[in-house]
């Protein structure tokens, strides 16, 4: 979903059309919600941790830039703003981004949206932030690069992605897309990446993991963070 170089048209377009309900809790975009507030509580408790933060402070990124790459519609751009974060946020797919500008703007916040992928990006950033992104690059390797010349000295990136799987197959393609849950087409079970993947990648670019927590699902908590990787994970590293 972004990047000169790791765009890939069809996603871009695929993603492109849920852009008129992405805000609607109960909409095409409506397992994105659900998801959202799992990855804020680990966004979090990492940036706490990263930067020795007041677990309790309302605005904990106050002073602080942050990237939040294949943004969507501003799900998790919007609370980065929030937190106190001067947010630039980037999507391969326009009309992600003016449904995002309108929504900012309802909200009364001020975020850089931009339609260009980070490769086309300048300047770097304390936190950079790309959910659920990885798995729809032309090339995770170099979109993962691109992450890290992104980052600031000191900085943290966070990301998270779909495990491959056999489980994560049937919760995410067979299951969620059959039944309508996410829509048809968004996944391709060979795109996802596994952690112990994900980790060399990251240590390809010059980055070392600091974290990696899964993210499951239950019939009593719903989505939420757990020691268990098979369905999807989130990853937090530094520069070495």
């Amino acid at each position: 979903m972004t990047g000169s170089n790791s765009i890939v048209a069809s996603e871009a377009a695929h993603f492109g059309r849920l852009a008129g309900d992405w805000w609607d809790p109960e909409g095409k975009s409506a397992m994105l919600h659900k998801l959202n507030p799992v990855r804020l509580a680990y966004i979090r408790d990492r940036i706490d941790q990263h930067w020795h933060l007041d677990e309790c402070a309302l605005r904990p990124l106050a002073g602080k830039s942050a990237l939040d790459v294949g943004c969507g519609a501003g799900l998790l751009a919007e609370p980065l703003a929030r937190l106190g974060a001067v947010v630039t946020a980037v999507d391969a797919a326009p009309e992600l981004i003016a449904a995002a500008r309108a929504h900012a703007a309802g909200a009364g916040l001020t975020i850089d949206y931009r339609a260009v992928g980070v490769e086309a990006l300048d300047g770097r950033f304390d936190l950079v932030t790309a959910m659920e992104v990885i798995e729809h690059v032309a090339d995770p390797r170099a979109f993962v690069a691109s992450l890290a010349a992104r980052l600031a000295p000191g900085g943290l990136l966070i990301l998270s992605t779909p495990n491959r799987t056999a489980w994560s197959k049937l919760l995410t393609i067979t299951l969620a897309e059959g039944f309508g849950k996410i829509p048809k087409g968004t996944h391709h079970y060979d795109e996802f990446i596994t952690p112990e993947e994900m980790t060399a990648m990251l240590g390809e670019a010059g980055l070392m993991v600091e974290d990696v927590e899964g993210i499951a699902v239950s019939p009593m908590r719903g989505l939420h963070l757990s020691e268990d990787v098979r369905l999807n994970y989130l990853v937090a590293a530094r520069r070495t």
